[in-house]
């Protein structure tokens, strides 16, 4: 089978390799989808991750179907289409480090668990949007953190995929109100497709301005939006300082987004406004919860991809999603 894997830094290439063959525990799975993500462009800059440094395997963002079924496995079948959970084994994780990738042909899921670190999907969602279920997954665990109550007024900073995922999450969660702000027109209006309240373009407008009259002024000050959550889809150190300059007292600003490089935090400014600041990495529980949502509500999940591009096409498909502002969301289909 043909697998592609990070070969040195700011390389990739495509490998032959034997398929694996599964144990009574495991089950083979065709690849049909895989999303390509921002941390696989990390990846690729710096050679891989150790042991694996010059040889790592790609691809964590897995759909597709069962082609093999160890003898131990139950309630699962050939010819189910399945999603997988990447991180589910601490000791072996798929395309974050661990011996294999889902940006190859065929996937092996060790110790495969219908609901555990495998789910299957209905057969009217395609595989490119199923592929969604991983980031979707981190971006309910997001909402998770951020514990919003229905009355809340929220701003989502970054309408990339993990962006519009927390959108869709929150206004599932019936939120009240939810803003999204970004500088990228056609991603403000696919926020807008997808549930949006209201969008900011905070390019063209100056944002605390346009935050306060979208929101209303805080109780307590006038020069501060009626906020409750602000949440960083963006990772840009330039969210965080908007979002502590427009914070009412009591606000809670929630961080998902990848910084590269410290940010500075005004911790008086937190103090004196007694803000909550919690962080949201990976999804601890949530990957059962974005496959049935993205089941029942698919044609919404399907605006946040912005390319398809076929395997034979990898390495344009890794060009797109590491150059910034070229794409949204890529995902590699399979024959």
């Amino acid at each position: 089978m043909r697998a592609l894997i990070v070969s040195g830094a700011g390389a990739t290439s495509v490998v032959n390799k034997p398929v694996p063959e599964p144990d009574p525990h495991d089950v083979l799975v065709k690849m049909r989808a895989c999303g390509i993500c921002g941390s696989d462009a990390f990846y690729i800059s710096i050679g891989g991750l150790p042991p694996h440094v010059g040889s790592m395997a790609l691809g964590h963002e897995p759909a597709g179907e069962i082609v093999a079924v160890g003898e131990k496995v139950e309630g699962l079948v050939v010819g189910d289409r399945v999603v997988v959970n990447p991180m589910a084994s601490d000791s072996d994780v798929i395309g974050n480090g661990g011996s294999s990738g889902a940006l190859a042909e065929y996937l092996l899921v060790r110790n495969a668990s219908l609901g555990g670190n495998i789910h299957t999907m209905p057969d009217h969602v395609p595989f490119e949007v199923a592929a969604l279920t991983e980031p979707m997954a981190v971006a309910e665990h997001a909402v998770n953190r951020v514990s919003p109550r229905i009355s809340d007024k929220v701003v989502v900073f970054g309408a990339g995929p993990i962006g519009l995922g927390v959108t869709i999450a929150l206004k599932q969660a019936g939120v009240q109100h939810v803003t999204v702000v970004d500088v990228i027109s056609g991603r403000l209006d696919k926020a807008s497709r997808i549930g949006a309240d209201a969008v900011i373009d905070s390019s063209e407008v100056d944002f605390a301005e346009t935050l306060i009259a979208t929101h209303g002024p805080a109780a307590s000050r006038a020069d501060r939006a009626d906020t409750d959550i602000y949440i960083d889809a963006a990772g840009a150190p330039a969210v965080i300082d908007s979002a502590m300059k427009t914070a009412k007292r009591g606000a809670t600003l929630g961080v998902v987004a990848v910084h590269k490089q410290p940010v500075p935090i005004d911790l008086l400014a937190v103090m004196g406004n007694e803000l909550t600041i919690v962080g949201a990495m990976g999804y601890p529980t949530e990957i059962a919860l974005a496959a049935e949502r993205i089941a029942d509500d698919w044609e919404k999940y399907a605006v946040i991809i912005s390319h398809t591009v076929p395997f034979d096409q990898v390495d344009e498909a890794v060009r797109l999603a590491s150059t910034p502002g070229a794409a949204d969301k890529v995902v590699v289909t399979f024959d």
